[in-house]
Parts: structure tokens; sequence; C-alpha cells
């Protein structure tokens, strides 16, 4: 026999059935978290230092690049590293080059595994972004230059590009 708690949530009787009516056939619960967060590689290089301090009139052009790559580590567990790598330059000059990945243990269970790649591909590296963008910001400034702000990324978008591109590819 079941009950209702004061939550109003069914209480079992002990067999795990509930109302005797469901027999354990229903699907593992959707689970998406994060477990742990680290930076897992970093590095700033600044060969034009000091001259580059002494000139007044730097105005670099700033190169993203970012990828995003994960690795099951169990059947529920797995690890998404975010790369990006920002090269600031003016004319041929390097005035710095960040490299950084940004690493996380997401626990996602529950999810068929199109849902599985797609929280993967959009909402790991997103969760990401915030921690590395200011993790970068931070470096910059403590190499001595200018803080420097990156634009929020769309990761859904960049996934429906990546798909398509995908399905272009096989189709050819």
């Amino acid at each position: 026999m079941s009950e209702q708690n004061p939550a109003g949530k069914r209480a079992t009787n002990g067999n795990g059935s509930g109302n005797g009516a469901d027999h354990g056939n229903k699907p593992a619960p959707q689970t998406f978290s994060l477990h742990q967060i680290y930076v897992k590689d970093l590095s700033l290089e600044a060969p034009s230092t000091p001259q580059i301090f002494r000139d007044t009139a730097v105005e670099p052009e700033t190169e993203l690049n970012i990828r995003n790559s994960h690795l099951a580590l169990d059947n529920h567990n797995f690890e998404v590293v975010l790369n990006i790598t920002v090269h600031a330059k003016q004319a041929e000059k390097t005035i710095f080059l960040v490299e950084l990945q940004q690493a996380g243990i997401f626990v996602i269970n529950g999810f068929t595994p199109e849902q599985t790649a797609q929280l993967l591909g959009t909402q790991c590296p997103a969760t990401l972004f915030p921690y590395a963008r200011e993790t970068i910001s931070t470096l910059v400034g403590k190499g001595g230059f200018p803080p420097l702000i990156l634009q929020p990324i769309n990761f859904e978008s960049l996934y429906a590009q990546a798909q398509a591109k995908g399905q272009q590819g096989a189709q050819a």
C-alpha cells in the first residue's frame, strides 16, 4: 500500500513499486551536474617584453581559437576540456600568447547518446567558459597588459554548425 507523504510524493510499500502498477520499468532519472572544475594546462608567453611596454601606440589584433574535447571516464562521468588560445599581435610581432585548457568532470546519466553528445558539445563548454574567461583576463593582467575580456560564446550555435558540417561531409 502506498501513502502520500507531506511533500506530496508517493512513498513505496518496501518493494519499490509504489502502487504496484509499475514494475521497475522507470527510466533512469536524468542527471547533469558538474563534479569538479580545474585548470589542466595554462601558459602565457610575452616575447616582446619589456620593449612593448615602452611603445605607447600599441593596438594589438587579437585572434581567438577555441575548441573542446571530451573523454568518458566511466559510464556516467566525462572529462570535458575547453582549449582556448589567444594570440595578440601587432603587425607580425607577438605581444602575448595565452594557451588554456579549462577542464571539468561532469556527471551525465539517463540521456540518450544523442542528448549526451549535445550536452558534451554545448552545456559543458558553456559551463566552463566563464571560468576560462576569468582565468585568461587575470593572467593577461598579471602579465602587465590590460585585462582581456572575452565576449560570450554561443556554444549551441557552434554545435549546430559543426553538426551541419558533419552531415554535409557525410553526404559528399
